[in-house]
């Protein structure tokens, strides 16, 4: 039994950490040992790049609110590297009338790393900046983003994701969940680097990028942690913003976010020695937000199990009650979601946090058991059809 106990309390402080331990810690530290950055007016030339496969429906209108971006014309280009397009998105881009614009087109789908290789290759500006083509950015953006860059100990900088707002238990959930991933970001990015980028906005200088593997899902993070290890610091800027509509379809979310976790398993076999406190400016960071995350399925599994064997006392049966009252909120979430009915948008109202973090959670374990099969594709498939607003 004291093992039992042991490990039931372990892995319980292991959550509470993970979740609400670990953001009070670092906004603590922020107070104390902030390293500020010397952001000021700098204006260099620019390689806007997209790696782009099938986006007929809206590359047209990210290339429109890309040109008209509050930053000078001459110092802008922007490259679309049309990975094996089926579609007519390369006969769009083509159609465009502006010398700023370039398409190259690779006849075989390759996937996003490799496009994105090539294309750094291909721009002719010392700081590039990485989008998509589906979000939207804010005027000043690409201002803000480069602004950083007259501090001389920063090398990547990323943008905040905002989402317009949207009903539904999904969206709402993963909406509050964002930005509580936001305030860690901007915490761990104050006291020297945060762990990734957003990959709809991010900035870096073209000298420190290292060629990312073809199999690699996570641009976002292998780019900055490469440049983490060149001992620049990787930054988060929320003052520079893109627009994009929050999933509201659990099966979307949930595949995006297998996908997520699996590449943070390749991260961790890539970069096993940024765990090392005595070397690595990010180890704990790196611990508490990135591993103890991709943990705490596992640990909330065996929370369960191990209960059942400690009913013998009236605090472990309570303690039972409140993880079987968690799950079936969590469970009225999956029956309710979608349903118009009065009652049941009240219930969804209650029980829309523990349905996506129960919901965030098995997408984790099953990146894990993605990697573990070594089943992730490299190519990424469409999420959605995009909102009519953001063409």
């Amino acid at each position: 039994m004291p093992v039992l106990i042991n490990t039931f309390w372990t892995l319980l402080g292991l959550i509470v950490y993970c979740y609400f331990g670990y953001p009070f810690l670092v906004k603590a530290l922020s107070y104390i040992v902030a390293k500020p950055v010397a952001k000021d007016d700098f204006e260099p030339e620019v390689s806007i790049l997209i790696s782009a496969w099938n986006e007929e429906d809206v590359i047209k209108g990210k290339i429109n609110n890309l040109l008209a971006l509050e930053y000078p014309k001459e110092k802008l280009e922007i490259i679309i590297g049309a990975d094996g397009c089926t579609d007519k998105t390369v006969e769009i881009i083509n159609a465009v009338n502006d010398p700023r614009v370039r398409c190259i087109e690779y006849d075989q789908r390759r996937g996003k790393m490799t496009t994105l290789n090539k294309l750094v290759k291909e721009a002719k500006y010392d700081y590039i900046v990485f989008t998509d083509a589906r979000q939207f950015f804010d005027k000043n953006a690409v201002r803000q983003l480069l602004a950083n860059f007259s501090d001389k100990k920063v090398g990547c900088v990323s943008g905040e994701l905002r989402f317009w707002e949207k009903e539904g238990a999904t969206a709402k959930g993963v909406n509050l969940y964002w930005q509580y991933e936001k305030f860690i970001r901007a915490q761990e990015s104050k006291l020297g680097s945060m762990l990734g980028a957003t990959g709809a906005i991010y900035a870096i200088r073209k000298e420190l990028f290292r060629e990312i593997p073809e199999n690699i899902v996570l641009d976002d993070m292998y780019v900055p942690f490469k440049i983490i290890e060149q001992k620049y610091r990787a930054i988060f800027d929320e003052s520079a913003f893109v627009y994009d509509e929050v999933a509201d379809n659990p099966n979307e979310e949930y595949r995006r976010k297998a996908r997520t976790l699996y590449g943070n398993y390749q991260m961790f076999g890539q970069f096993a020695h940024m765990f090392n406190p005595f070397t690595s400016p990010i180890a704990i960071q790196y611990f508490s937000h990135k591993l103890l995350r991709v943990l705490v399925p596992i640990f909330m599994i065996v929370l369960f199990v191990i209960n059942f064997f400690m009913l013998s006392e009236p605090l472990y049966w309570m303690m039972m009650g409140l993880q079987i009252l968690f799950y079936t909120m969590a469970g009225l979430g999956v029956l309710a979601r979608g349903k118009k009915h009065v009652i049941l948008k009240v219930i969804l109202k209650i029980v829309y946090v523990p349905y996506v973090f129960c919901l965030l959670n098995f997408s984790a374990l099953s990146g894990l058991l993605r990697f573990l099969r070594g089943r992730q594709e490299v190519t990424w498939k469409k999420a959605r059809t995009v909102n009519a607003r953001n063409r």
